[in-house]
């Protein structure tokens, strides 16, 4: 499979199975779209045609350029065939360990977020802070079921984990006593909206923490707008400062300031940077999953401008880098030479085998999303998983399992997309979630446009 876009001045030629991606000149652009339909006499006098008027394009100079292009389809460079189809299900059949944690810290919150999945942080049922005894038994879940993986990860999330960040740390102390005896190494994240955080925290999530996430929708007026208080009031202001400090204390430690963008911003690219310039260069920007009749949920008349808006936050950060002032963004972090492996870009996320999310009360969930479905509860943290019906589910989950994604050349980079905006979506996790699909691919063209220009200018 092959797929074709011009995007910055750049001809792009990504073969699927491969992973190559090759920048080329209009001719050579041309004779790869022409090649598996045609000739290569035919080839030639349809582009004898095309190039009528250019002096410098004749009949052998096509010729060689389809030489060239034969010669990389016997490379292994273009029109690879699929190899991994008929491998996906023993893939995802193999005996799996769980290596992340989702601790719902907190099912309650000090804000009150229109757009939140999470039901201002109750998760459609009642408010509840997770005790200790639960927090430990959780680690220790953990480390029972990892196998001989080392490096464990455990996120704090909610709701707003700073309601309970005592025991967040008697969790981390806890983990951290036992982690050595079990030839283990835990990396915590910590995710919050700002409100709480002081020296102590900020302390703490710099001695422990692997990475933060730091909840921030970019412009005040838009930040206000949705993300408010239980009182009404914007938690800009109060959080900005409280965040500026945060990252400049981290000293170059992991963190992201996360964003989400609606129908109230479809120019999102002026959050981002307006996030740049208040010192912040991890950035993340998501759109917002909602109910299609929200009045901020996305539109499919939004995506011109968004497509627009990736772009042109893709030539900005290029721009931001050669003046030595880049930022990173989230979604355009791609390694196109080292991974991640096949085993990855088959079977995603690995919700509901590799990670689960585990409820204040130590009920398992395949991950935050679907916390507060009685149909996905997979079991709890004392006597593992029960409901083998709905992880096998999981297990089966991949870019294979999904029908739409058949023909879609974006797959081996999205493993499928997000089971739970499928399942939201559609009802399956086996389904898509088509408008997601759409700004995906686009994220994915401008991440290697991204690249082909960095490799191009050094």
């Amino acid at each position: 499979m092959i797929h074709q876009y011009k995007l910055n001045g750049f001809n792009i030629v990504l073969d699927v199975y491969s992973g190559s991606v090759h920048s080329v000149d209009a001719l050579a652009y041309d004779v790869i779209a022409l090649f598996e339909q045609f000739s290569k006499e035919e080839i030639i006098d349809r582009l004898l045609e095309t190039y009528k008027d250019d002096p410098t394009v004749d009949a052998q100079e096509i010729a060689d350029c389809w030489d060239d292009v034969q010669e990389l389809k016997e490379q292994g460079k273009l029109f690879t065939a699929d190899k991994y189809e008929n491998l996906a299900f023993d893939f995802k059949k193999r005996n799996t360990v769980i290596k992340a944690l989702c601790l719902h810290i907190a099912h309650t919150c000090n804000l009150n977020c229109e757009y939140c999945f999470a039901s201002q942080g109750k998760y459609h049922g009642e408010r509840a802070l997770m005790s200790l005894e639960v927090g430990k038994r959780a680690i220790d879940f953990l480390i029972e079921n990892s196998g001989s993986r080392v490096n464990l990860e455990v996120d704090f999330f909610g709701g707003e984990p700073l309601m309970n960040f005592d025991v967040v740390k008697e969790i981390v102390a806890y983990a951290r006593s036992i982690e050595k005896q079990h030839g283990k190494n835990f990396r915590f994240t910590l995710t919050t909206n700002g409100m709480l955080v002081d020296d102590d925290v900020i302390d703490f999530a710099n001695r422990e923490c692997h990475n933060v996430v730091l909840s921030l929708d970019g412009r005040k007026e838009v930040h206000d707008n949705l993300r408010k208080t239980v009182g009404g009031k914007g938690s800009y202001d109060v959080i900005v400062p409280k965040f500026q400090e945060f990252v400049k204390r981290r000293e170059g430690r992991g963190y992201y300031v996360r964003g989400t963008f609606t129908h109230n911003n479809t120019d999102f690219t002026n959050d981002i940077f307006h996030m740049a310039d208040l010192g912040f260069t991890e950035l993340s920007m998501e759109p917002v999953v909602c109910a299609p009749d929200d009045p901020y949920a996305l539109t499919y008349d939004d995506l011109p401008v968004l497509f627009e808006q990736y772009e042109i936050l893709a030539k900005e950060m290029l721009k931001r880098e050669k003046e030595g002032r880049p930022i990173t963004f989230y979604h355009y972090m791609i390694d196109l030479t080292g991974g991640p492996c096949i085993y990855k870009r088959i079977s995603g996320c690995g919700s509901g085998t590799e990670y689960m999310a585990v409820t204040p009360w130590g009920d398992l969930y395949p991950c935050h999303q679907f916390v507060g479905d009685d149909k996905y509860k997979l079991g709890d943290i004392w006597n593992g998983v029960s409901n083998r019906e709905i992880q096998d589910e999981f297990k089966l989950c991949n870019v294979y399992a999904r029908p739409a994604c058949r023909d879609c050349w974006a797959r081996l980079y999205c493993s499928g997309g997000c089971a739970a905006n499928a399942y939201h979506a559609t009802g399956s996790v086996n389904g898509v979630y088509e408008y997601g699909c759409e700004l995906f691919r686009k994220r994915m063209e401008c991440a290697i446009m991204m690249k082909v220009a960095q490799a191009e200018e050094n």
